[in-house]
């Protein structure tokens, strides 16, 4: 039995369908389903196979009395709004709630993968490395990035650990099942619905002198690479680390619009407009993922290029209204 925390949301639902795909089907999907079911979250796990469903907030209660049937854990629940400014929000889902989750993987000795975030980079003053010495100095930008540093930096200080653990840093990660996300949606997703109402795709005009506009960069992956580290994380088991979990190439905004243009074959038009004052003092300009810890370990399969992977998002997902 594997469970899936955030099991309707975005990676967590594409990590169930990985598993379905490679014959495991007897998952416990955590998730909160009232506000996911409000959210229309629940399409994500529509043909899914799956054994049972727990709220999340029965989920700590569930595991004492299943501890023994489960073999697996991956905490993917999250809030991930970096707009939301309510620190407590984030305290009680990302950082308390995670460190309950750790805890009951410690006594009931269950290997653990959970989710961190390349939020907690801010604005890379120390560069986009995973080393564990340099977590404490991170200063991310916004209360979100906050809790999953201060969870990086909880984990690494505990005496007793899961016998397998990983933390993963996602970078920019794109593609299906990602609908529900309103503003925090993918660029790839507001370029589609853009291009299609209007013909036209809107980027975030940059505020400073060393960037042009469209320039800014990032480092996208998707979303099935993703699941595929997560899957072979599941068989590894060992070297227990915090892992960044990029493409290891950085890409400009311009480019993934242009690539969705291509990929509906539409010509390419592209205006700018200020971005908007609330995220403006803590919008990243650059982002990078060192990959060579996870390599180091024996994942070697190669991400799938941006072209590519923007093409298979939009020509057998977004065009269709399709889920993963």
């Amino acid at each position: 039995m594997i469970v899936i925390t955030g099991a309707a949301g975005f990676i967590g639902s594409c990590l169930v369908s990985k598993l379905n795909q490679e014959g495991f089907y007897d998952l416990v999907l955590v998730d909160d389903f009232g506000r996911a079911k409000e959210l229309g979250k629940m399409n994500n796990l529509k043909g899914k196979r799956y054994t049972d469903k727990v709220n999340r907030d029965l989920f700590i209660p569930w595991l004492e009395k299943n501890q023994s049937l489960v073999q697996f854990v991956f905490h993917l629940g999250a809030r991930t709004d970096t707009t939301e400014f309510d620190k407590k929000i984030f305290d009680r889902l990302n950082l308390d709630y995670s460190k309950s989750v750790w805890k009951a993987c410690v006594e009931y000795a269950l290997p653990l993968v959970y989710a961190s975030s390349a939020a907690t980079y801010g604005l890379g003053e120390n560069g986009y490395k995973d080393d564990h010495e340099i977590i404490p100095s991170l200063k991310p930008l916004n209360p979100y990035g906050d809790s999953k540093n201060d969870f990086d930096i909880w984990a690494l200080k505990q005496k007793k650990k899961p016998f397998f653990w990983a933390g993963l840093k996602f970078f920019n990660v794109y593609g299906p099942n990602e609908y529900h996300k309103g503003r925090m949606a993918s660029v790839v997703l507001h370029a589609f619905r853009q291009i299609k109402d209007k013909g036209s795709m809107k980027l975030f005009r940059s505020h400073k002198a060393e960037y042009k506009d469209g320039m800014q960069l990032r480092d996208f992956i998707y979303v099935k690479d993703v699941v595929d580290v997560c899957y072979f994380l599941m068989h590894h088991r060992k070297n227990s680390a915090i892992y960044n979990l990029g493409t290891g190439r950085a890409e400009p905004f311009k480019e993934l619009a242009e690539r969705t243009f291509d990929a509906l074959g539409h010509e390419i038009d592209i205006s700018y407009i200020d971005t908007p004052n609330d995220i403006r003092d803590t919008y990243q300009y650059y982002t990078q993922a060192e990959m060579n810890k996870l390599r180091s370990i024996g994942y070697d399969k190669p991400f799938m290029p941006l072209k590519e992977g923007v093409k298979d998002y939009v020509q057998n997902y977004l065009k269709e209204g399709a889920f993963y």
